[in-house]
């Protein structure tokens, strides 16, 4: 079984929990700069473990935040929640969209297709005034999950070097206007402001109408804005809202993409000294 789209709504994923006990549900809620949930109450969809990104599944011996993990570590964490290779995996977060899309592209570079986005997250769950649980399920399964990276989904700084003046690559920056073009400080200490040179900017807000991703056709027009190369590339602060756009080409037709895992919080590094643009 697969959904139609890897975008699903609730209604979709609702019907489809009553009739597929394969489907694995995971809330990968993180933490907006600035805002977070923690001291707000747990509401989850039943049944849902929690993919942990920014604990279990980045890498805390590199000097980036969110940095990707190995494969054999995401192998043994998505394993640990009880994953097989033949799982649906739908994933939520609890701000609408925010965090999900970056953990559908991990599991994407990790060789993963069975993986979902529910748009708007459990506050469009809660629209549909569907249940909602206060706690994490207990996994005492271990599965059978084999992780196998797709080099082509991910983009590091010496790609980006090597690539950024080619008319074939299209580098999109998912940070507000104001951090592209230097005027506001970024939030992380030691960073230049500004952008990498030939990247456009498209700040990921723009692709949302409130907790939902907006319609598909004009997720498409967003892109169709620019003059745009065969494989799109996509940054941002730390490789999370980077995700969103990401997904977005995905779904509206454009699936030769790549997301920069270090971002600005690598690139804007001033003692890195690398080519930028204001």
């Amino acid at each position: 079984m697969s959904f139609r789209s890897a975008l699903i709504n609730p209604s979709e994923l609702r019907d489809t929990l009553t009739r597929d006990d394969n489907v694995i549900l995971l809330d990968c809620t993180i933490d907006k700069v600035g805002q977070s949930l923690k001291d707000s109450n747990l509401e989850l969809l039943p049944n849902s473990l929690f993919f942990d990104i920014e604990g279990k599944f980045s890498d805390h011996t590199a000097k980036l935040p969110h940095t990707l993990v190995s494969q054999q570590v995401f192998e043994t964490e998505a394993q640990a929640l009880g994953i097989d290779q033949d799982s649906i995996v739908v994933l939520y977060d609890r701000w609408g969209v925010y965090s999900s899309p970056r953990a559908w592209w991990m599991f994407k570079v990790m060789g993963f297709d069975q993986v979902y986005i529910l748009n708007g997250g459990v506050p469009a769950w809660k629209k549909n005034k569907f249940d909602l649980a206060d706690n994490y399920k207990q996994q005492r399964k271990t599965g059978n999950f084999k992780a196998h990276f797709q080099k082509n989904l991910y983009a590091d700084k010496e790609y980006i070097l090597a690539h950024y003046k080619s008319s074939a690559i299209s580098i999109f920056d998912a940070r507000s206007k104001g951090r592209f073009i230097g005027l506001v400080a970024e939030p992380r200490k030691g960073l230049n402001g500004g952008h990498i040179p030939h990247s456009k900017n498209l700040p990921f807000e723009e692709l949302l109408d409130g907790i939902y991703y907006k319609p598909v056709d004009q997720l498409k027009q967003h892109f169709d804005q620019f003059k745009t190369g065969k494989e799109y590339v996509f940054s941002c602060g730390s490789g999370v809202t980077a995700s969103i756009l990401a997904f977005a080409s995905y779904i509206s037709g454009h699936p030769n993409i790549r997301v920069y895992d270090g971002s600005w919080s690598e690139w804007g590094r001033e003692e890195l000294n690398l080519p930028i643009e204001k």
